[in-house]
């Protein structure tokens, strides 16, 4: 799958750009070398979240993809001071509203208390983020206005917005999704236009 094209995909399913999406694309750093203060605990934690949100069927999951150190890679070679901080901080909150709905942490949970918990956060995400947009907007405009050329720095948005979209990119761009979840051509053939398709077929990567 190409990676503009995966950008993309997840940008509308998330309903938010990929923060860090720049340095994906072009291999690049953001200058941030620190850790970011990861653990292995919270790659553990991010694995079974990222499990939650892609779940293993007929093909693996989330987890068999490593995506949490796929998101400490990123959080940490790709994003900003302040992205990486929402997002650290993010892991912590999300732990208190696990304990606060259901009493105990998320990987204490069941399968369905832990699913509840990600749809809570869905919605509070989007509507955390289109009030960022809505006011990011304004600010922008302002900005734009007084001095052209000052460079507009946007808040990060929602953690869990994060962990979503990091989610699936860790996971199409591994080695069990993109051979297993997708259909997989190691070695491009011809163009066919015509290529026989049955409904529930794959998506190429």
């Amino acid at each position: 799958m190409d990676r503009r094209e995966l950008l993309k995909m997840i940008a509308l399913v998330t309903g938010s750009a990929v923060i860090g999406g720049e340095f994906f694309l072009t291999g690049c750093t953001s200058g941030v070398k620190a850790d970011a203060g990861f653990t292995a605990a919270n790659i553990s934690l991010l694995d079974e979240i990222g499990e939650t949100i892609l779940p293993a069927t007929s093909s693996p999951g989330a987890k068999a993809a490593q995506v949490g150190e796929f998101m400490k890679l990123t959080v940490t070679d790709c994003y900003s001071p302040a992205e990486q901080d929402v997002f650290m901080k993010g892991i912590v909150e999300l732990e208190d509203a696990c304990k606060k709905m259901h009493g105990r942490s998320f990987m204490d949970c069941t399968p369905e208390e832990r699913t509840a918990l990600l749809m809570k956060l869905e919605d509070e995400s989007k509507e955390y983020n289109k009030k960022l947009s809505e006011r990011e907007k304004i600010l922008r405009e302002e900005a734009m206005q007084e001095n052209k050329e000052v460079k507009f720095v946007s808040t990060p948005g929602h953690y869990y917005t994060m962990i979503k979209q990091l989610t699936i990119l860790g996971f199409f761009t591994s080695k069990p999704g993109a051979t297993e979840a997708l259909r997989y051509v190691p070695v491009p053939g011809k163009y066919d236009g015509a290529l026989p398709y049955k409904k529930g077929d794959k998506a190429f990567s």
